[in-house]
């Protein structure tokens, strides 16, 4: 498919960077790849990086596994654009928040799969991994009352996968904690917040990455709920004067 993508560049001139393939949050349903611009350039400037940012379609009017293929092909289009890019082919990266590091997720597992690319490290801000943590009333007492609720979930994986969350037969390139397989994965980084409605299914997945021998780092963040890097973000812009 035709994937929009915006690119974020280091000021200052030098090459071949690495390259971080950044996914935009929003459940998959909402949330647009200038979302996350301010953070991308902090990015590109402090790790001296080429930042792409994937404008993939949204569900429900395209549903799984739609925003992965498109995600798919804005990463076959970097690793094909390397030089013009003035990127190292060999150094790239994915990662996103919420349900961009749940495409994050699924993008390595298909890249894995179809063995057209290499990714060296993914990161996963706690992202949105199993269909199945929208099936379960209560998943953790004291999860999902803040940001994104159960019952944002359930609307989400359903708008996603055009049918009720939690039945038989998910595609992995949906809902990646659906994978019955995680090794040869790359390396992982995962963050959550301890009362974010996804630390159980987050925590899980890291333990399966760990027994699949791909080297992971799990941080759980206590008293930090879903998405509030933001909220802290917002504040200290405030407090300093800026827009």
């Amino acid at each position: 498919p035709d994937v929009e993508v915006l690119i974020y560049r280091p000021r200052v001139a030098a090459q071949p960077r690495p390259v971080y393939l950044n996914i935009h949050g929003g459940g998959y349903v909402m949330g647009v790849a200038e979302l996350n611009g301010p953070g991308n350039m902090r990015l590109a400037d402090e790790l001296d990086c080429v930042v792409v940012s994937v404008e993939y379609r949204l569900a429900p009017e395209t549903r799984a596994p739609g925003a992965v293929e498109d995600c798919y092909a804005a990463l076959r289009w970097v690793h094909g654009a390397a030089d013009e890019l003035g990127v190292d082919r060999s150094r790239i990266a994915i990662g996103g928040e919420s349900a961009g590091g749940g495409l994050a997720a699924a993008l390595a597992l298909l890249a894995r799969d179809r063995g057209e690319i290499s990714i060296c490290f993914q990161l996963l801000i706690y992202p949105m991994l199993d269909d199945r943590t929208a099936t379960t009333a209560t998943p953790n007492p004291f999860t999902g009352e803040f940001v994104w609720t159960p019952a944002a979930n359930h609307f989400a994986w359903t708008a996603l996968l055009g049918s009720a969350p939690g039945v038989a037969n998910v595609s992995p390139y949906a809902a990646p904690a659906r994978a019955t397989d995680l090794s040869g994965l790359p390396p992982a980084y995962i963050s959550v917040g301890a009362l974010d409605l996804f630390v159980d299914e987050n925590i899980a997945y890291a333990q399966r990455l760990l027994n699949a021998g791909v080297p992971t780092e799990l941080h759980v963040i206590p008293g930090a709920y879903h998405a509030f890097e933001m909220a802290v973000e917002a504040s200290a812009r405030v407090i300093s004067g800026r827009s």
